[in-house]
């Protein structure tokens, strides 16, 4: 059957407040919803036949009216460092990239949340593609429930091998909070992915009305791209500082603090050559971010095609961290993962719109969020 004459509802990307609307609808019980998360997200069933703790009449049903389906993975790389980058297929045409990064004790998931971004940074390859849309939250589920399913197949055990989920994919998340919220929701029920706040990280290149939005929900731990603590440098490497700048998106990470989210707020910051990484910028980057409960995330850059800019020198990120950490700021290097499949930090790619179709559409999402209530 074609995809557009399918009618079926699909509950990948319900959260149980979603599952228990449609039970409701149903005229069945809301606890079904219960049931309903432990098959798809914990066991990974998407056949309702299998779940055998719902009526034979219900099981029909569903399948009648319903559907569990991800996005379908295209291609799989591998990285000598043990990396994994899988190109998925969405609906359009176009595809996304996650990447599982292992380390001892832990495996994060890096998810995407749109086709590309709109935001433009110059030093990120992915936002040089350009955007096409945002991602449904089936679509974002339908990489954590891809991955999780692949790394039990690969291992052969049920061990939980995601352990962190980040969103630092394609896309930016705060202008995506339809479909953010939800999958927020999932990542966080015991019954679905169960992961704890500190494990779930969305990032955000400084869209303050995502920030507030998100405040006021699911707790999680948030990642600001920040990248320069000065509003001349920062405009030129994120355009998006014009509109909401520095001072602006730090008063926002204080207003996120002081909504009761208990974590240290990352500020990440990809050093690059000349431009961002001498002595004045990291004194700088301490007088901003000292006022708040924060790490800093050091990040080499990844050189792509056409890019004018050069990753920072050991010497000169060996400094900038030596500045911070002198004035008591927990500042960490992060260690590239993934380069040689292109699955590192700014890396990722897909097919997408022009500059014009992509400024357009990112003052249509900023306008209709500014316009929606929290």
């Amino acid at each position: 059957m074609p995809a557009g004459l399918d009618k079926k509802t699909n509950l990948l990307g319900l959260d149980r407040a979603g599952l228990e609307r449609f039970f409701v609808e149903l005229g069945e019980k809301p606890f079904r919803a219960r049931q309903l998360l432990q098959w798809i997200h914990q066991r990974g069933i998407s056949d309702f036949s299998q779940m055998t703790d719902l009526s034979l009449a219900l099981r029909d049903r569903l399948a009648s009216i319903a559907k569990v389906a991800a996005p379908e993975v295209v291609r799989e790389q591998r990285s000598g460092d043990g990396t994994i980058k899988w190109l998925i297929s969405i609906a359009g045409g176009s595809a996304v990239e996650a990447v599982y990064i292992p380390e001892a004790g832990r495996g994060t998931l890096c998810i995407s949340s749109q086709v590309g971004c709109m935001l433009n940074c110059t030093f990120c390859s992915t936002a040089t593609q350009g955007f096409k849309r945002n991602l449904s939250a089936t679509e974002i589920v339908g990489q954590v429930w891809r991955a999780v399913g692949r790394l039990r197949e690969m291992h052969g055990s049920d061990r939980q091998h995601v352990t962190n989920i980040v969103f630092m994919g394609m896309g930016e998340p705060m202008l995506n909070l339809d479909a953010v919220r939800p999958t927020l929701s999932l990542l966080r029920d015991d019954l679905a992915y169960g992961l704890g706040a500190r494990r779930v990280t969305v990032s955000t290149a400084g869209v303050i009305p995502g920030i507030d939005a998100l405040a006021e929900g699911v707790e999680f731990a948030l990642a600001v791209s920040l990248h320069a603590a000065e509003n001349d440098v920062r405009s030129r490497l994120v355009p998006l500082n014009r509109k909401y700048p520095v001072e602006e998106l730090i008063a926002a990470c204080r207003r996120f603090v002081d909504a009761g989210h208990r974590r240290n707020i990352t500020f990440e910051y990809t050093m690059i050559d000349g431009v961002n990484d001498q002595p004045e910028h990291a004194r700088a980057l301490v007088r901003r971010v000292s006022v708040l409960p924060c790490k800093i995330n050091l990040i080499p850059f990844n050189p792509f095609p056409g890019t004018p800019f050069k990753c920072s020198s050991d010497e000169a990120i060996d400094r900038f961290r030596e500045i911070t950490r002198a004035a008591g700021l927990v500042t960490t290097v992060r260690k590239t993962r993934g380069q040689d499949i292109d699955a590192a930090c700014g890396q990722l790619v897909g097919k997408l719109l022009s500059p014009s179709q992509r400024r357009l559409t990112m003052q249509q999402q900023l306008a209709r969020q500014a316009l929606s209530p929290p």
